[in-house]
């Protein structure tokens, strides 16, 4: 008996198939873009931390020379002297002290004080606010740089050196990292 073939010879069969591969290389691609999005997503908080920390650092008082701060000292508190006590502490610190008097105004001051200046004096009087937590600020139409600290009925006293220092220290570090 002869054999003969009449089928086409045998081909060699292909064990690949290409799904598991493409599966392989979608999940791979997928863990590539989460990577991505989370560096992204990273960088623009960084940047979104930065820019706030430079708004702050902008909205800060100043850190100014005291030497460069005219301050007039009122009294508008029933305590006698109060205008001299305070001035000779500001002076001690540094300020120029131009005048001392009982307030010169009809303006009510109501908790510790007042700080009143004009538009040239604002950042001396963001400054000198540190010196008065919680006072008041009256801005008016003076065209000088000078300020008037009004001692009011609830004045507590002047702020601690260290405690200026302290509320500087971390406007300080923000500016630096603008």
């Amino acid at each position: 008996m002869s054999t003969s073939t009449d089928s086409p010879p045998a081909r060699p069969r292909r064990d690949r198939r290409p799904v598991p591969p493409l599966v392989f290389l979608l999940v791979l691609a997928l863990a590539a873009l989460g990577v991505w999005w989370k560096v992204l997503d990273d960088a623009g908080a960084r940047e979104d931390a930065a820019q706030a920390a430079c708004e702050t650092a902008a909205a800060a008082p100043p850190s100014l020379d005291p030497g460069t701060v005219t301050v007039r000292v009122y009294n508008a508190s029933d305590l006698a002297g109060k205008a001299q006590e305070v001035a000779d502490q500001l002076t001690q610190r540094g300020f120029v002290v131009d005048e001392i008097a009982n307030d010169p105004t009809d303006r009510e001051v109501p908790g510790p004080g007042e700080i009143r200046h004009g538009a040239r004096g604002t950042d001396a009087a963001r400054y000198l606010a540190l010196f008065l937590p919680g006072a008041g600020s009256f801005q008016d139409t003076r065209a000088d740089a000078r300020i008037d600290l009004v001692i009011g009925p609830d004045f507590p006293g002047l702020a601690s050196p260290d405690d200026v220092a302290a509320t500087l220290e971390p406007i300080a570090s923000a500016e630096a990292a603008c």
